[in-house]
C-alpha cells in the first residue's frame, strides 16, 4: 500500500510569530508591540490584485484607510441612523487580523471560509489578550477592538451591514483605477456590487460601474 501524503500542520498564531524577525513583544504594559504589528498592515498587499499581475497594488492598510474615509461620507437619509464614529472604528479595525493571516481571497481553495474565520478569530485573541491584554485603555482597548471585530464578523447590526457595503464600494473603486491604469480587465470583480444591500451605497456602486463603462470605451478607443 501506497503511504498517505502527510497533511499540513494546523496553521497556528504561535507558528506565524515563530517566522517573524522581530515578533511583538507579549504581556507588556506599552502598547508599542501592538503599534508595531500594526506596520504588517502597511506592508502586506492585498491579494486579489496580484493574480493580474499588479504587483506594487494596494496594502490593507491602504483599504482600510480609504473605507474609514468613507464610513464619513454617508448621505443624510443614512447617517441620521448611523453612528458613525463607530463605523468608522469597525472600517479600521475589521481586517486587523490579517497582519498575520494575510489576505486570503475566495479563489484561495486551501483555505475555507471556516478555517480563514478560525485563522482570524485567533489573530484578534493575541492581539486583544496577549498584546494588549495589560495595557491600560483609552478610547480603544482590547476588549473594545475584540468587540468591534466581532460585531463586524457578525453583520447583524446597521453599522456593520454599512461597512460590509463600503467593503465591497471600497474594492470596485479600486477595480476601476486598476483597469484605468493598467488597461486591464477586472471584470471578475463586478459581481461584488450585486452584494450590496443598502440603498445608499448601492447608488455610489451604480455610479463607479458607469464610470467604468465609459473608461473602457476610451480603452478601446470607442
Amino acid at each position: 500500500m501506497g503511504s498517505e501524503a502527510p497533511s499540513s500542520p494546523e496553521w497556528t498564531t504561535k507558528a506565524v510569530l515563530e517566522t517573524l524577525p522581530h515578533p511583538p513583544e507579549s504581556n507588556s504594559a506599552s502598547p508599542v508591540p501592538f503599534f508595531h504589528l500594526l506596520e504588517r498592515l502597511k506592508t502586506t498587499k492585498r491579494e486579489g490584485w496580484r493574480r493580474f499581475g499588479i504587483s506594487h497594488g494596494e496594502s490593507i492598510s491602504d483599504h482600510m484607510y480609504r473605507m474609514s474615509i468613507m464610513t464619513m461620507m454617508a448621505p443624510p437619509s443614512l447617517s441620521a441612523k448611523l453612528n458613525i464614529p463607530h463605523c468608522t472604528k469597525m472600517a479600521l479595525i475589521h481586517d486587523m487580523a490579517e497582519s498575520l493571516v494575510g489576505d486570503i481571497t475566495p479563489v484561495d481553495k486551501d483555505v475555507t471560509k471556516a478555517e480563514k474565520a478560525r485563522r482570524e478569530a485567533a489573530v484578534m485573541d493575541y492581539i486583544t489578550k496577549d498584546l494588549l491584554g495589560g495595557v491600560p485603555g483609552g478610547q480603544l482597548s482590547g476588549p473594545e477592538i475584540l468587540r468591534v471585530f466581532q460585531e463586524y464578523e457578525d453583520n447583524e447590526t446597521l453599522e456593520a451591514k454599512f461597512v460590509h457595503d463600503v467593503d465591497k464600494m471600497e474594492l470596485l473603486l479600486q477595480m476601476v483605477e486598476y483597469e484605468r491604469t493598467h488597461a486591464i480587465d477586472l471584470t471578475e470583480f463586478c459581481h461584488v456590487a450585486q452584494r450590496i444591500q443598502l440603498p445608499e451605497v448601492q447608488e455610489w456602486a451604480a455610479t463607479v460601474m458607469k464610470e467604468r463603462e465609459a473608461v473602457w470605451k476610451s480603452i478601446r478607443g470607442n
